[in-house]
């Protein structure tokens, strides 16, 4: 942990080096990960949830293009078996994830084809240009006794007792690889719906206060990712800002699941309604805009009779093998009753009698 100092500005005033104070004071965390990192994709990969964990705690928006986060990354090769590292060079100010993984593939390229002539790896701090995809020497790399370590005398050494550390877990939310655990391992997710739904803290506890109140677990990530998401994602708003709370979310879930309303009915009316009224819940709204299902069999039955006398010649044709008329069949019902049918049971009932 340290603080941000100021930083010189060398290229704007030809005659004046400037000093930037405006971060100074800022507080940042330093990560300096083991040397286990084997490909651009898997520091790429590491990246992304160094920023998704930043993000769940709540330190900062992690986004690399406006500075909330930085990586440089140490390069070097060693032959296959070796004990001893390679010499490293260090690339810095790169901007992006994809931009680390480029520099981190030309570096090794780069070094490799000196390895291989025969050269020598010269330690050195490099800088990555982007547009040509390409590292560039800046400076000679310091060795540890450069930097002139010693203690600061005014700064007294701090303490932190398990006790203080326990007190902090107990504080923090779920994090993102809990999470896809859990919903993988219990809840039966497959890993690209944990992923999506972990993929940011405010869909994350979204998606927990849902399943809090119904257990179909896969029906509430069906319309987090898909209905929810994609409300959120076509207005450029915050989960948070959802109108839909997550208990009356679970209600339409449930109501569904009840064969209430059908997940059509669900998805293109109900869903709208609840959008436009944030109090009532989705029963309230189902049964006021007479939007429940119709379990009257007797109903479907008298409706598939008129069907079938209207189309006397397709009842022919399913009789004589056509199956694929029972769709046919199917939208008559349900235009009839208005959507209103539960398809499932509508279709047995269509079936049985387009058999007899």
């Amino acid at each position: 942990m340290e603080e941000d100092a100021g930083k010189s500005i060398h290229d704007v005033d030809p005659f004046n080096t400037l000093v930037d104070l405006n971060r100074a004071g800022v507080p940042l965390i330093e990560i300096v990960s083991e040397p286990d990192i084997r490909s651009g994709q898997e520091a790429y990969d590491y990246l992304v949830e160094i920023r998704r964990l930043v993000r769940y705690l709540d330190i900062c928006d992690g986004n690399m293009e406006e500075g909330s986060l930085r990586c440089d990354a140490n390069i070097s090769l060693r032959l296959i078996g070796a004990k001893e590292f390679g010499t490293r060079c260090e690339v810095k100010n790169m901007n992006s994830f994809r931009n680390v993984m480029r520099a981190i593939e030309f570096e090794a390229q780069r070094q490799s084809e000196i390895l291989d002539a025969g050269g020598v790896i010269q330690m050195e701090t490099r800088t990555f240009d982007a547009g040509k995809g390409s590292t560039i020497g800046m400076r000679s790399k310091e060795l540890a006794h450069d930097y002139r370590y010693f203690p600061e005398p005014d700064l007294q050494p701090i303490t932190v007792s398990e006790a203080m550390k326990e007190a902090i877990r107990n504080e923090m939310p779920p994090l993102p690889r809990e999470l896809r655990a859990k919903y993988t391992q219990q809840l039966g997710l497959s890993d690209y719906d944990a992923g999506i739904l972990t993929d940011d803290k405010g869909t994350a506890l979204y998606y927990e206060a849902v399943i809090a109140r119904t257990s179909n677990y896969k029906g509430a990530a069906n319309w987090v990712m898909g209905d929810v998401r994609s409300w959120v994602n076509e207005r450029g708003l915050d989960i948070a800002q959802f109108p839909i709370s997550a208990e009356r979310l679970a209600g339409l879930v449930e109501l569904i699941d009840n064969g209430k309303v059908s997940h059509t009915i669900a998805s293109q009316k109900l869903f709208p309604l609840m959008l436009d009224d944030n109090t009532s819940s989705a029963e309230e709204l189902a049964v006021k805009h007479d939007l429940v299902q119709s379990t009257d069999e007797g109903l479907i039955e008298s409706l598939v009779r008129e069907v079938m006398a209207k189309y006397p010649d397709k009842l022919a044709a399913y009789r004589a093998g056509q199956k694929g008329l029972l769709g046919l069949f199917m939208g008559e019902v349900m235009k009839g009753t208005k959507g209103k049918a539960d398809p499932k049971r509508a279709s047995e009932v269509v079936r049985q009698m387009l058999d007899q």
